[in-house]
């Protein structure tokens, strides 16, 4: 019996010691499980990143003030007497256009002078330009644009007021074939660098074109009375002469710029 209290005695203690053990464990366990949580936690929280606010400084533009005063100089070496009275002639456009809308005699001879004006600055232009040694690119460019805008505005405004007549169509239908033939072959001459100078024979063509528009502008009796058929005999047969040099001046531009497109 005594053995058996003895071992009854043992096991108990051992049954106290594991109940005590799994009581400590049982205790231990919610603190380490806190204790995982609140790392998670550390570890999830998001990092605050502090936000720097850059502003950008506005770029300056970069500007070579040896650039703008070469410009400056090129405009006012550009803006000489020539290339002024060839600024008149398309600014003089307009103004002669407008006439045309008015039947009278006053607005029809207030349209001549214009033209005559014009006319009159583009033989002013080319001279000054040579005897004051005003020669540009400028001008060179400009002085046969103003010529053709000039001539071709008035070409229509006739046909359109009927003072062309109907045989003088003929010619100034050539007459705008050939400005445009001409200013395509400039402008494909001017690409691989090669000029195309006026010929004296231009000239003259450009002559008899300032000679018969202002005559077929005022033939009509009410703008200058028993004048009025010498003036359009005139001005017709300045225009076919115009016409006629008109080809041979194109044909002559042609075949010299002709050798440049087989190249």
């Amino acid at each position: 019996m005594a053995t058996t209290t003895k071992t009854n005695k043992k096991s108990v203690k051992k049954t106290t010691k594991t109940t005590s053990k799994q009581v400590k464990v049982k205790k231990k366990t919610p603190t380490v499980a806190v204790k995982t949580e609140a790392v998670v936690e550390k570890e999830i929280k998001p990092i605050e990143v502090e936000k720097v606010v850059v502003q950008e400084q506005p770029k300056k533009p970069f500007v070579n003030k040896e650039i703008v005063e070469q410009v400056k100089k090129d405009v006012k070496k550009q803006m000489n007497i020539p290339n002024l009275l060839t600024l008149f002639r398309i600014w003089a456009i307009p103004g002669i256009v407008l006439t045309f809308f008015f039947p009278t005699a006053f607005w029809a001879w207030l349209g001549v002078v214009l033209f005559a004006l014009a006319g009159i600055s583009d033989y002013l232009d080319g001279y000054l330009a040579r005897h004051w040694n005003q020669l540009s690119r400028f001008g060179r460019v400009l002085d046969p644009i103003a010529d053709k805008l000039l001539v071709g505005a008035m070409l229509l405004m006739l046909a359109y007021t009927a003072r062309l007549g109907d045989w003088g169509i003929i010619p100034a239908v050539v007459i705008l074939c050939r400005e445009i033939l001409v200013s395509g072959l400039r402008e494909f001459l001017a690409e691989i660098k090669v000029g195309c100078p006026v010929t004296r024979l231009a000239k003259w063509k450009t002559a008899c074109q300032m000679i018969a528009l202002p005559m077929l502008m005022v033939a009509e009796p009410n703008f200058s009375g028993m004048y009025a058929s010498a003036f359009y005999t005139l001005g017709q047969i300045a225009l076919w002469g115009a016409a006629i040099l008109t080809v041979m001046t194109g044909y002559d531009y042609w075949k010299s710029g002709r050798k440049y497109m087989d190249e």
